[in-house]
């Protein structure tokens, strides 16, 4: 069963508890990580499967969560469409040369995963060679997200030069969308052959467009991209931060189940879209900044907004801030699985 319980869970099947994984758990709050980034770069870590697979490990072997996450950035397919960048520690992924035109787009490489990023397949692969008890999660950027990057250069507050190109050459936007979930699928489909159990979309800056804008431009790009995966037979979640103005368009995507950032609450959003969705999240990440008294308050109300605990994975509402005290991710990991199990959580 403990194998099984976040791919059940995601299915909406029972599970013996509640299962739970936290966004960016490997990484920028463990020793380990810091350790090793003081010797290497982010990118040189992602490129080396030991080092990944290690990085992956780390928060497994700490804490009592139901999967890992394999140790990537959403950046890295951009090697295979012929795209140069770097990733400034202080801003994230920096292209150099950004895309602002159709020719832009026309001038990308045909994209294949085997070939350009062959390394995180064999990053999973080497997490489930030493870890037999949990599986590991597979990821990918949003088409937005990633197209967001590519037009702007970077991390981006206004996106500008994304929205003059989405209202000033939307054909051209479109085909960027669609070569990106081209891209995707094959992304993803070299993470679940390596062994991911789960694929997850990381859309996070979707909420800053409009719905009008979402149903016609990225709704169709994102369903292609769970319709690619779907004969794979993995179950699929979609995250995005500040879309509450999109919940009922998010459920048409096509995704098993969607991740909430905790802006609003699940019971509402079950609310909204209905229970045929598994839903994942979604504690303030803020909170485990806290007391423990206050992480197990605020973790229990999260549990209570949806009282059957069936189709839930608990999460936080984005990733573990690099401040965060381990032993607050224990207290929480401890709590979720006890209240799940029915028992008075310590």
């Amino acid at each position: 069963m403990r194998r099984e319980r976040l791919v059940r869970a995601l299915r909406g099947e029972e599970t013996d508890t509640t299962p739970i994984w936290l966004m960016r758990q490997a990484g920028r709050h463990l020793p380990g990580y810091r350790a090793l980034r003081e010797r290497h770069s982010l990118l040189e870590i992602a490129r080396d499967p030991a080092l990944a697979a290690e990085v992956t490990l780390e928060p497994v072997r700490r804490y009592d969560v139901d999967a890992g996450v394999v140790f990537a950035d959403i950046s890295l397919p951009f090697l295979g469409l012929g795209v140069p960048f770097s990733i400034d520690p202080g801003r994230g992924p920096v292209v150099a040369r950004p895309i602002r035109s159709r020719s832009d787009v026309d001038s990308l490489t045909e994209f294949d995963a085997r070939s350009s990023v062959p390394f995180v397949g064999e990053a999973i692969e080497r997490f489930l060679e030493l870890e037999s008890e949990r599986p590991i999660i597979g990821f990918a950027g949003g088409p937005f997200t990633l197209a967001a990057y590519l037009i702007e250069g970077g991390p981006s507050r206004e996106y500008l030069e994304t929205k003059r190109l989405l209202y000033t050459d939307p054909a051209a936007f479109d085909r960027l969308l669609e070569r990106l979930a081209t891209m995707t699928v094959d992304y993803l489909t070299l993470q679940a052959e390596s062994g991911a159990a789960a694929l997850q979309l990381f859309d996070t800056w979707v909420g800053a467009v409009s719905p009008g804008v979402f149903e016609r431009h990225l709704l169709a790009p994102i369903r292609a991209i769970f319709d690619g995966v779907r004969p794979l037979g993995r179950p699929t979640i979609y995250f995005s931060t500040g879309s509450s103005h999109l919940v009922e368009l998010l459920a048409r995507t096509g995704a098993d189940a969607l991740g909430v950032d905790w802006r609003e609450p699940l019971g509402r959003v079950r609310g909204r879209v209905g229970d045929r969705l598994a839903l994942q999240g979604n504690l303030d990440p803020g909170v485990l900044l806290a007391p423990g008294e206050t992480v197990r308050r605020e973790a229990a109300r999260v549990l209570e907004e949806l009282p059957d605990r069936r189709a839930h994975v608990f999460n936080l509402g984005h990733g573990v801030l690099p401040e965060t005290d381990p032993e607050r991710v224990r207290e929480l990991v401890e709590f979720v699985h006890d209240a799940g199990r029915g028992r008075t959580p310590r």
